[in-house]
Order: C-alpha cells, then sequence, then structure tokens
C-alpha cells in the first residue's frame, strides 16, 4: 500500500511540474533529446507530460527494475543490430 501511495504522489508531482514548466524547461530539453522524425508538437503536450510522471514515478519507486528492463533492451538491441549486419553481410544483392 504505501508503494502505491508513493508512486501517486510521485507521480502527481512530476505531472504538475511537467505540464506547469513545459515552456521553460521540457519542451527545449526534448528538443535536444529526440530525433526529428519524433518531435513533439504543443499538441502532444500532455502525452510527454503524462509518459514522463509514469516514467518518474516508476523509476523513482522500482529503480533497480527499471535498470534492469534498460539492461536487457540493451542488450536485445546490441544482438539484432548483429544480427541485422550478419544478415545483410550473407545477403546477395544482386
Amino acid at each position: 500500500m504505501t508503494e502505491i501511495v508513493i508512486w501517486l504522489l510521485a507521480f502527481a508531482f512530476i505531472l504538475f511540474f511537467s505540464f506547469t514548466r513545459w515552456e521553460a524547461s521540457v519542451s527545449p530539453g526534448l528538443d535536444k533529446i529526440l530525433p526529428r522524425v519524433i518531435k513533439h508538437d504543443d499538441d502532444n503536450r500532455i502525452v510527454w507530460s503524462l509518459s514522463l510522471a509514469i516514467l518518474g514515478a516508476t523509476t523513482l519507486v522500482r529503480p533497480v527494475d527499471m535498470l534492469m528492463i534498460a539492461i536487457l533492451l540493451g542488450i536485445g538491441v546490441l544482438i539484432a543490430r548483429k544480427l541485422a549486419c550478419w544478415g545483410l553481410n550473407k545477403a546477395d544483392f544482386h
């Protein structure tokens, strides 16, 4: 029960601050990080704020789980890239 309350409080605070400080800090920060394909519009302000709040609250409550997911995703991407390079080397494009 305590974990849920902490998660809800963290979610509410992060959502509030990311939504109110959108123009000053969140929007320029996302512009620096994101590739051009998924740049945000002002219409996506609530979507980005919600996603940042969910990720931030989950990271605060269960940091080891989030680290494990990041490591597993990194390993998966590394394996996929190696397999794609191997497949492209084996493919005959003639």
